[in-house]
């Protein structure tokens, strides 16, 4: 009678632990199977304090993406520069979360030069030795003769590859048209066909990427805004001809799974819009910022806003399914908590 009564209790304890029920967010996660998860974000002030970088790694990630402004520097002296770097370095959790990770990376305009600039930076290929020094960039690399950061690499796995694109939006950049004094907005589109976001070469470049890639996902990375474009700041939206460029590159090249990663605006969102010809929805994923965030942030519009702005500090998860031929796109902040997430299927 002892051995039956033990017994149930044995059961009883199981059962509710058995039970026992996660937050609801755990458990979707627990329930998707993840084949490739990458991490990313932009807007790092490496004097600052960066609070995400042990939550980044909780995540396990197996590549780290840095969507620009990874340092503050705002110079054109180079040795100011360098130090900033270092500073980075520094900083405390970052180069425990890269050590053993795969790092890919753009620029903004504070790790370029100064802010908002282009084309016009005058110490751009100084800066760029800088940059490709501090990524340690083999100096027998072809991207040691380029002009500008621009890069593309395949992840392959057991069950499928990912294609990074990495996009330079600064080195070849026209210069913005700044707008009136009278008006809420800092620019106004430039419409002229020699204008431009990425420059001829890098253009064809970008071209090449998509047509000759046979991934299952391809994810373009822009240190701006793609397509969120009322709000008046920095945006390929300045450029309307190269947005309209880049959504028929897209669809003439047939590559499978398209979406975009940007950063530059001090807060997150997601970006949606149909394409003519393309089978699936365009998405722009910004996640910004890793250390400061835009906090009085109100509103502003966007008519390809998917759910909210998130106006405090995050990073940005993907993770990856082959078999479902999905992408989970998540914000994540203090504490690894999830702020807003997507789940997107692609044909």
């Amino acid at each position: 009678m002892k051995n039956t009564t033990l017994l149930v209790c044995v059961l009883l304890l199981l059962s509710c632990y058995s039970c026992k029920t996660l937050p609801k967010k755990e458990v979707e996660v627990s329930n998707n199977k993840i084949d490739f998860t990458i991490a990313f974000g932009s807007c790092n002030k490496q004097y600052k304090p960066n609070v995400l970088w042990k939550e980044i790694k909780k995540n396990n990630p197996d590549l780290w993406i840095w969507g620009g402004d990874n340092i503050y520097s705002d110079t054109d002296d180079m040795s100011k520069m360098q130090k900033d770097y270092e500073g980075l370095k520094k900083q405390k959790g970052y180069l425990e979360l890269v050590e053993n990770l795969p790092v890919m990376a753009t620029w903004d305009d504070h790790d370029y030069g100064f802010n908002d600039s282009g084309i016009e930076c005058s110490k751009k290929d100084e800066a760029q030795k800088l940059f490709l020094d501090f990524f340690k960039v083999d100096e027998k690399s072809p991207r040691r003769k380029q002009e500008g950061v621009y890069t593309a690499k395949e992840f392959k796995t057991a069950k499928g590859t990912i294609k990074v694109i990495v996009l330079d939006t600064r080195y070849f950049r026209t210069a913005l048209i700044k707008a009136s004094d009278e008006s809420k907005k800092r620019y106004i589109p430039n419409t002229d066909p020699n204008s431009s976001v990425l420059g001829t070469v890098q253009w064809n470049w970008l071209e090449n990427e998509l047509n000759g890639s046979t991934a299952d996902f391809n994810i373009i990375v822009s240190s701006i805004q793609v397509l969120s474009s009322e709000h008046g700041f920095e945006t390929w939206g300045n450029f309307p001809n190269d947005v309209e460029k880049l959504k028929n590159t897209i669809v003439k090249s047939k590559a499978k799974g398209i979406f975009m990663l940007s950063g530059d605006r001090h807060i997150s969102e997601f970006s949606k819009t149909t394409v003519n010809n393309l089978e699936y929805p365009l998405i722009d994923f910004t996640s910004s910022g890793l250390t400061h965030a835009y906090a009085t942030f109100v509103s502003e519009p966007n008519k390809y806003r998917v759910q909210n702005v998130v106006s405090e500090i995050s990073f940005g998860l993907l993770a990856f399914n082959f078999n479902t031929k999905s992408v989970r796109m998540q914000m994540r902040g203090k504490d690894n908590i999830i702020l807003q997430e997507i789940n997107q299927v692609y044909p």
